[in-house]
């Protein structure tokens, strides 16, 4: 056999010995065979380096160091999910999801596994890259880490699509996790805290080798891309395992929320008997097409809910409450805990919400105080144990003075919060509003971090964000930590945020109620800041989805006199930050759509609904509804005495059409739409 057959037949024979142990929970080989098989493929790779493969199983050892982690776009974004906690929630999820959707509707049930989600996107059968979900738009590129995990195919096998992603959950499972322990108390090393963190932090580490001895594994759960060959979810887990994915079997077919729940009920007795972390169940419309039909809302899919199995509770003292100052001046009350193990983490903090909360609960200083783990999550406060507390204690006296400006707070009628009116004078806004600029869903700013932020404020650098685009080199050289190449970046970022579109800008600029999908739809209808502004209350509420607040609060921050509005939202700085839009127009920031993105666009289906349902052929939904959008018409999910037309497509439910044809709505197909723009 020559080499190059030699090569490649021990790469197919190790690849099916690794997919039978690590994925199938069933050994073909003996470890030593395997490492003997291993060592005669390194031999020939290293004789013959013409035939090197990047998936080669030889790679899986590590040994590649990354210094820093390429932030990657995800071509399709990565959602989070709508928790539920009872029957009823899932009732009325299933009651709005049976309200857009025609005929029978069937769920997949599958257990949430408690990882670190990845994206997984394969070329013609091969791994060539690996996302972590970072904030849904866009992660970190940890290909070199993941190509260690052993659960993970390099080569797929059978009829897998030409070019598609895959999406699941790194996890770290107990025994590996114990074994990990073991071996760094016997070092003398501080143990890790839960395998959930210890999964996420090796990710991140920078040299592979590391990761390649710890035992993690990706669990895979959701397949995504154009013309995928499924047509529900739990053919594309059937197929995922086909092509050599580790899909957990546990996932069942059901047909309704009763057997929704006796999935749950029996899985919340049983997880414990499992090798994983579990928080809870993820509930999914199993039929594709409807999953389209739903779509998404701006944070999370329709079709889909996670069922959080319920939190652990313990009881502390609470020692403190103190305040927080957040960067729209909204006051956090916070208790300060006695230290207690829960759910595998030290909790020294809980939310307390607002002074409502407080009340409700009539929580107090030096009360023992029950605490759960909001979706396993975030720590909360959930009862007091009155029988503990003191004979002389008082009711909380909720603070009346900001905790870092000391300015009188103000609370609006029909608010929760309790506010700090110093917008442009109290420490923690100033930063808070720059830091919200420079974030990754807003300017995305390369090279600045919250921690840089604070540095220059405290250094008197700047003072607002627009004071960004004046610095230079010689200003930030002498920040403490700053060497010459962090501080190129720096002002290399700020000089490519000016790049970034106009509807990114709008909701970085920090206005209360703004936020992404509302800068979307203000930019769509506005298109420029100074249409913005110069916009009336009757014109900012004929926007859809545009409320009374919202309008209220974007005319009170651009107010050139004190307002204070139908819901107190009471300004003097409109006249500061027109200043500082004049600033960022001079700074060449973009406030106003782009001409090529105004050159795709017309008005032609302005004052027109569409609902569009069914099998597309000539374009799918997504771009179908982009077309609707970029020529001035607006996108609703259900019909109703508002639609104009319905676009149908193939396998169009029937009591849709019925609706429509009793509402006397136009139904037109495919083709005649297209005609229309």
């Amino acid at each position: 056999m020559i080499p190059q057959e030699q090569i490649i037949e021990l790469r197919n024979q190790l690849r099916e010995h690794n997919h039978s142990y690590y994925v199938l929970d069933s050994p073909t080989i003996s470890d030593y065979d395997f490492d003997m098989k291993l060592k005669e493929l390194q031999v020939l790779e290293a004789k013959y380096p013409a035939f090197y493969d990047a998936n080669s199983p030889t790679l899986r050892v590590g040994g590649e160091v990354t210094k820093n982690f390429e932030t990657v776009q995800h071509t399709f974004r990565m959602h989070s999910l709508e928790n539920s906690y009872s029957k009823e929630d899932l009732e009325n999820w299933e009651a709005r999801i049976k309200k857009q959707i025609d005929g029978a509707v069937a769920y997949t049930c599958e257990l949430k596994y408690d990882g670190a989600s990845m994206s997984l996107t394969y070329e013609n059968g091969s791994l060539v890259r690996a996302v972590t979900r970072g904030d849904g738009y866009q992660g970190d590129n940890v290909t070199t880490n993941i190509k260690t995990i052993k659960s993970v195919p390099l080569k797929l096998q059978g009829d897998y699509p030409p070019l598609f992603e895959i999406r699941g959950e790194i996890v770290l499972p107990f025994d590996g996790f114990i074994r990990m322990n073991e071996e760094r108390l016997a070092a003398g090393e501080e143990p890790y805290r839960n395998p959930r963190n210890t999964a996420s932090g090796s990710l991140k580490l920078q040299d592979s080798a590391q990761v390649a001895k710890r035992p993690l594994e990706c669990l895979l759960y959701s397949l995504v891309g154009e013309k995928l060959p499924v047509s529900t979810q739990m053919e594309g887990l059937e197929k995922a395992a086909a092509w050599g994915f580790k899909v957990p079997p546990i996932a069942k077919l059901v047909s309704s929320i009763d057997e929704v729940l006796a999935f749950v009920n029996y899985w919340d007795l049983h997880r414990h008997e499992l090798p994983y972390e579990t928080d809870g169940v993820v509930i999914k419309v199993n039929n594709l097409q409807q999953q389209e039909e739903l779509g998404f809302t701006a944070k999370a899919p329709r079709w889909a809910m996670a069922y959080k199995f319920k939190a652990e509770q313990v009881s502390t003292i609470l020692e403190a409450i103190t305040y927080q100052v957040g960067r729209t001046g909204a006051i956090t009350p916070v208790a300060n805990l006695q230290p207690v193990e829960l759910a595998g983490t030290t909790v020294k903090r809980a939310s307390l919400h607002n002074a409502d909360q407080i009340a409700l609960l009539d929580i107090r200083e030096a009360d023992t105080v029950y605490v759960e783990k909001g979706g396993e999550i975030i720590p909360k406060i959930v009862g007091v144990n009155l029988a503990l507390r003191a004979v002389d204690s008082l009711p909380t006296k909720y603070t009346e003075y900001c905790p870092q400006c000391k300015t009188p707070l103000t609370r609006t009628q029909g608010d929760a919060k309790h506010y700090c009116p110093n917008e442009h004078g109290c420490p923690p806004q100033i930063i808070g509003r720059i830091q919200h600029y420079i974030s990754r869903k807003a300017m995305d700013i390369e090279g600045l971090g919250g921690e840089t932020v604070a540095l220059l404020v405290h250094a008197g650098l700047i003072e607002t964000y627009v004071d960004l685009y004046g610095l230079s080199l010689e200003d930030v050289l002498p920040l403490e930590r700053m060497a010459q190449k962090s501080a190129e970046n720096l002002v290399a970022g700020v000089a490519a945020s000016k790049e970034i579109a106009f509807e990114r800008v709008l909701f970085a600029l920090g206005i209360r109620y703004v936020g992404e999908t509302v800068a979307k739809k203000l930019v769509k209808h506005f298109k420029s800041i100074d249409a913005l502004i110069a916009a009336s209350f009757e014109e900012l509420v004929a926007v859809d989805e545009i409320g009374d607040r919202i309008a209220q609060s974007v005319l009170a921050f651009f107010a050139l006199e004190t307002s204070q509005d139908l819901f107190s939202v009471t300004t003097s700085n409109g006249a500061k930050h027109r200043e500082m839009i004049a600033r960022l127009k001079s700074h060449d920031v973009q406030l106003a759509v782009s001409a090529e993105t105004l050159a795709g666009q017309t008005s032609i289906l302005s004052g027109n609904t569409f609902v569009v349902s069914g099998v597309f052929t000539k374009v799918s939904r997504t771009e179908l509804k982009k077309h609707i959008e970029d020529n001035g018409g607006k996108v609703s999910s259900s019909i109703s005495s508002k639609t104009s037309y319905v676009v149908a497509g193939d396998n169009m439910g029937p009591s849709k059409r019925s609706k429509a044809e009793d509402l006397g709505i136009a139904i037109i197909s495919e083709d005649e739409f297209l005609e229309m723009i």
